[in-house]
């Protein structure tokens, strides 16, 4: 069950690195709202690198933001955060194969092959945290200026690549947890060997000596007598 966990969790978050990345070089973060337009033959949307404008007749323009520092607060923190947030996603990934049961890396006790996931799933956790703060902070300035009638200019609808966002956090979310929940401490085991005997006494063994048959007309105390 264990193993199986693991398995699911590493491809959900191999799965959700790969919608993260493209999330994060989407173009279309927002999307011009046509509520207050008369025609549709042109649309406008933006990411969180470029700006592109596309025809009707199937022509897109895109024009990369000239100046960092000229952007928004908002926008400049989006794109730190899900930058950050591919790279621990990254360092998960490789931290959850190596920890899998069925992957044999030399002589890897089975204690740090679990701490190797455990450690995987909590960056996982992390990662999809730091996506969901971007994509979630970035949809709420697109909602706030939407409905801010003093903001001049056209306005903006939420775009594909934020619901691609959200289902990146989730995925992340979701394969953190399942790391985590394959996480079992395995208790050392200290093998004692026993040794058990019987105690009987010793044999009385054979004689080194006998005493040899007396012969007539010798004495006993002959030092002949012993052989």
């Amino acid at each position: 069950m264990g193993m199986a966990l693991q398995v699911v969790g590493v491809v959900l978050g191999l799965a959700g690195w790969c919608l993260q990345s493209s999330c994060t070089s989407s173009h279309r973060w927002r999307v011009r709202s046509h509520v207050d337009s008369v025609t549709t033959s042109q649309s406008m949307f933006e990411g969180l690198w470029m700006s592109c404008v596309s025809s009707a007749l199937g022509s897109t323009q895109c024009s990369r933001f000239k100046s960092l520092l000229a952007l928004p607060v908002h926008i400049q923190v989006c794109r730190g955060l899900m930058v950050v947030s591919l790279l621990v996603g990254l360092v998960s990934l490789v931290l959850s194969v190596m920890g899998l049961r069925c992957t044999q890396l030399g002589r890897v006790s089975p204690q740090t092959k679990n701490t190797l996931t455990l450690s995987g799933g909590a960056l996982f956790l992390l990662a999809g945290t730091l996506s969901l703060v971007a994509v979630s902070w970035y949809a709420s300035r697109v909602v706030q200026e939407f409905y801010d009638s003093y903001s001049g200019g056209a306005r903006f609808e939420l775009g594909a690549g934020l619901y691609q966002g959200w289902a990146a956090s989730g995925l992340f979310l979701l394969a953190g947890a399942l790391l985590c929940c394959s996480y079992r401490k395995e208790e050392e085991q200290h093998y004692i060997q026993r040794f058990s005997y019987k105690h009987r006494a010793p044999s009385p063994g054979l004689p080194i000596y006998s005493l040899a048959p007396a012969r007539a007309g010798t004495g006993t105390g002959s030092s002949k007598a012993y052989v």
